[in-house]
């Protein structure tokens, strides 16, 4: 009997992380407001190295507009402007000598629909994750009543709990696509 709830643990555990995922892959998509997070991808040469921006600098969010990004060491302003330039990003940064400013510009309607389009992509990856920790669990469960003796009732019980996990899950996952959308398509 412990064996079946190992499989069980184990499955929800990764469908745990399934939605930790997500969360931490959907925090990277803008939706029209400052969010320090979408500079998580920029890179700055620091000494012969390529690190993380913040590393070098502090990141602030003074308002719903604008990112204000203050480097440690005001040598190093250009190298974190061009790497912004050359990120993924998109947004012009504004250096005045001591401080980048990024203002965040309002999103197009094209745009706001590739951004839930990319979102609901996600959504569907965090899904079939789940999914698959669901099939795995199920197997792991059959093979265990062949070589572990488990009785099939048990095996049977373990299948349904591990359904109900997967359901609740599946449901969280369309909540928080659902609530991504709405922060996204809001004007």
């Amino acid at each position: 009997m412990v064996d079946t709830k190992q499989h069980v643990k184990a499955s929800e555990d990764k469908m745990k992380f399934a939605i930790e995922y997500l969360d931490e892959q959907l925090s990277h998509i803008r939706a029209g407001k400052a969010n320090p997070k979408i500079l998580d991808c920029v890179k700055v040469p620091y000494y012969g190295s390529l690190v993380p921006l913040t590393n070098v600098a502090t990141v602030t969010v003074p308002d719903a507009k604008t990112i204000m990004i203050t480097p440690w060491e005001k040598k190093i302003i250009r190298d974190i402007e061009k790497a912004i330039l050359d990120s993924e990003v998109g947004i012009t940064p504004d250096n005045n000598g001591e401080i980048i400013r990024l203002g965040i510009p309002p999103l197009t309607e094209e745009r706001r629909r590739q951004l839930a389009k990319q979102s609901k992509q996600e959504a569907e990856s965090a899904k079939i994750s789940i999914r698959n920790a669901r099939r795995d669990a199920i197997e792991a469960l059959k093979k265990s009543v062949k070589s572990d003796g488990v009785p099939e009732d048990v095996e049977k019980d373990a299948e349904g709990e591990v359904q109900k996990i997967h359901d609740k899950y599946i449901k969280k996952v369309e909540e928080i696509y659902a609530a991504k959308e709405k922060e996204i398509m809001t004007v």
